[in-house]
């Protein structure tokens, strides 16, 4: 179960200054090359007791500000985030042997946010985040089932709402690293961490 990462190198002139500029290009790169959720991301949190957790979340939204994702305010990583606002998350995109890592404090959207996105999204998915309560224990399937139906039956001929308990987090970019894999396990690492408004970049031994 051993690969060889041959791909490509990461040096200081092609990353540039920028760490967000780097992030979209290869975030385009992997949806270029037609991978599965190139935007699927792993979201780590911590209870005040310092007891992790990890899932995979679905990246929607980039920018210098940070990284935008959306769940329940009352699901595990929603109270986790509540007690304890930090966040680290990686980006994984295997057949282009890269990987990028953030770490930073978590805000809420506002309401106009978390609005305007849950309104783009599938009937289907705005049912299920009314009907789901989302990471608590239920006895079977079939009553989350039930739960839809009767959301449905509410919502009949009408636009489904945003629940109050259902909404956007960003993950602001305070150090962001990148990995390009390499010969040898001699991989290319290149973080950057805010200092004011600018980044100090470094280069880390694989």
């Amino acid at each position: 179960m051993r690969t060889e990462y041959a791909r490509d190198g990461l040096d200081e002139a092609a990353a540039g200054d920028d760490p967000l500029a780097l992030f979209e290009r290869w975030l385009l790169d992997a949806v270029n090359a037609e991978m599965h959720e190139p935007n699927a991301m792993a979201l780590a949190t911590a209870s005040p007791d310092g007891r992790p957790s990890v899932r995979i979340v679905l990246l929607k939204g980039l920018d210098d500000r940070g990284l935008v994702f959306f769940t329940g305010y009352e699901s595990r990583k929603g109270l986790e985030l509540t007690a304890n606002p930090r966040a680290a998350a990686t980006m994984l995109w295997h057949p282009l042997q890269r990987q990028v890592r953030v770490e930073g404090s978590v805000s809420i959207l506002d309401a106009e946010e978390s609005d305007a996105y849950f309104g783009s999204r599938p009937r289907g998915s705005q049912i299920g985040a009314v009907a789901s309560p989302q990471s608590k224990v239920i006895a079977s399937r079939a009553v989350l089932e039930a739960r839809i139906k009767e959301v449905e039956q509410v919502f009949d001929g009408h636009d489904v709402h945003r629940p109050p308990v259902w909404g956007g987090y960003r993950v602001a970019l305070e150090s962001v690293e990148f990995w390009q894999g390499r010969e040898n396990r001699l991989h290319d690492r290149l973080r950057y961490v805010r200092r004011g408004h600018g980044w100090v970049r470094d280069r880390l031994a694989p």
